[in-house]
């Protein structure tokens, strides 16, 4: 961290160390609030277990005097995940926006008391915020998991809210959304692990349904927000039963939640994730067993790809971006040894065959026995697309029932619109083809082509789309 006088150009370095966030000035000038990583400052930001490594994804606040060098660790004890912080001129106060468990939320750091209070806005899920220079006025936009984005004007002082604008109004006036249901299972760790479930408009518990699983299993937990690249609102309307879980490592929870995810590369999670499906299934006999789907994206749909090697209570399963061999992935792309310095902290491929062989889903690649489709942006600079291909190839090598659709032009995210909407289609025509027993809408989309002969094992035929996307089947 280096300051710069503007009057004379001349530098002065205040400290050195990794994973910093943010820094800014207190209103007087006098102190830095940084937004840093638990193990910044040594041991002043932890609050794990001894021996424990951190999860410096788990962002910490700490005010600093650049005249003393002295740190002080204020959101030590303080459970929500920072996602921003602001000093106010207004009150001398830091308002902190933090992820807690599943919701977004906005809190005050009383800096005469040293305490934290929640400021409670009746809002579920902030998604965005933009306090005011001199008072203690923001601008907020925020949802729930059954109510689209909105903006609001909040007073943090009185913990008021207007409301602004409401975008989607007219849109929604006619929509008939499910019910969500909160539903945490206490693991055999004895951890508990928050979750929701959203039910199908019109549900009648004498009925049998089928389930999605979804899950990130990663650093970051899935909240109450509404749509989203994952829409499981849109699911639900479609007839299906959605259970969505945060398992050990999330961020939000705590730093001894958090550092679960450390060095583990999912050893853990994928364990909860089958424990806690299962103890789902019990507590809900409306839910065919036999009819039950998972899907993550990214960290997530490595999650996929792993599971799918340990158990086979899913019947169909979707990795987005998904990491087949955690070797490559640490080489490749932008994120991969940067993202490990953390999710593998003083791990690597030479030091602990553990992580980097034995978790790789490509190297258990015989075990998958559920169909998988895989999905990934040809452009992907996060999970480069290999990390599909591979088990892709793997799995059509052992005549698994397989598919893989590449995006053209599209990165970690699918952006354009008809890409976009060709892809969400997928991910229900593939779940309705294997947990509906109805796959009229996915031939309708990729349809079979019939070989005038059995083809040679590893063959593939690749088609492209009218979106510029390439099938490979």
């Amino acid at each position: 961290l280096i300051t710069l006088d503007l009057t004379d150009q001349s530098t002065e370095i205040l400290f050195s160390g990794a994973w910093i966030r943010s820094a800014s000035w207190s209103p007087d000038g006098g102190k830095i609030l940084i937004l840093a990583g638990p193990s910044t400052f040594g041991d002043k930001g932890k609050n794990v277990p001894e021996g424990t490594i951190p999860n410096d994804y788990d962002l910490q606040a700490y005010i600093f005097d650049p005249a003393t060098r002295d740190i002080e660790a204020i959101s030590r004890d303080f459970d929500p995940a920072i996602n921003n912080a602001w000093w106010s001129r207004a009150d001398g106060d830091i308002y902190i926006f933090a992820e807690d468990g599943t919701y977004n939320l906005m809190f005050r750091f009383d800096t005469g008391k040293k305490a934290f209070e929640r400021i409670d806005l009746g809002l579920d899920y902030i998604d965005k915020v933009d306090i005011a220079r001199d008072d203690l006025t923001a601008v907020v936009g925020a949802m729930g998991a059954l109510q689209p984005l909105r903006v609001y004007s909040a007073d943090l002082g009185k913990s008021r809210v207007k409301l602004l604008y409401d975008p989607t109004a007219e849109k929604f006036a006619s929509t008939e959304l499910g019910s969500l249901e909160e539903w945490d299972f206490g693991s055999a760790s004895g951890r508990t692990l928050e979750g929701l479930v959203y039910y199908p408009p019109g549900f009648d518990r004498d009925r049998h349904y089928p389930c999605i699983v979804y899950y990130y299993g990663g650093t970051s937990p899935v909240g109450r927000y509404f749509g989203g690249r994952y829409p499981k609102n849109l699911w639900a309307a479609n007839g299906y039963v959605v259970y969505v879980l945060n398992p050990s490592g999330a961020t939000g929870y705590g730093q001894a939640f958090s550092a679960f995810h450390v060095n583990d590369w999912g050893g853990i999670v994928s364990g909860e994730i089958v424990e806690a499906v299962g103890g789902f299934l019990e507590a809900h006999p409306f839910i065919d067993p036999e009819r039950v789907g998972c899907i993550g994206a990214s960290y997530g749909g490595f999650m996929t790809q792993l599971l799918v090697t340990r158990t086979d209570i899913f019947s169909a399963a979707i990795s987005h971006a998904g990491i087949s061999d955690i070797t490559s992935y640490w080489g490749e792309g932008y994120w991969g040894a940067l993202y490990n310095a953390v999710a593998a902290a003083n791990s690597f491929p030479w030091n602990r065959p553990d992580i980097f062989v034995e978790r790789r889903p490509l190297f258990s690649a015989d075990k998958v026995t559920t169909p998988l489709l895989l999905l990934h942006g040809a452009s992907d600079t996060n999970v480069p697309p290999g990390e599909s291909e591979q088990m892709y190839t793997a799995l059509k090598f052992l005549g698994r029932d397989v598919e893989y659709i590449k995006y053209e032009g599209q990165n970690h995210f699918i952006l354009d619109y008809k890409k976009r909407a060709a892809w969400s289609n997928a991910i229900l025509a593939w779940f309705d083809r294997w947990l509906k027993g109805e796959p009229e809408w996915w031939n309708d989309m990729y349809p079979p082509i019939e070989e005038p002969e059995p083809a040679p094992i590893g063959a593939r035929r690749i088609d492209l789309d009218d979106y510029g996307a390439v099938m490979m089947g």
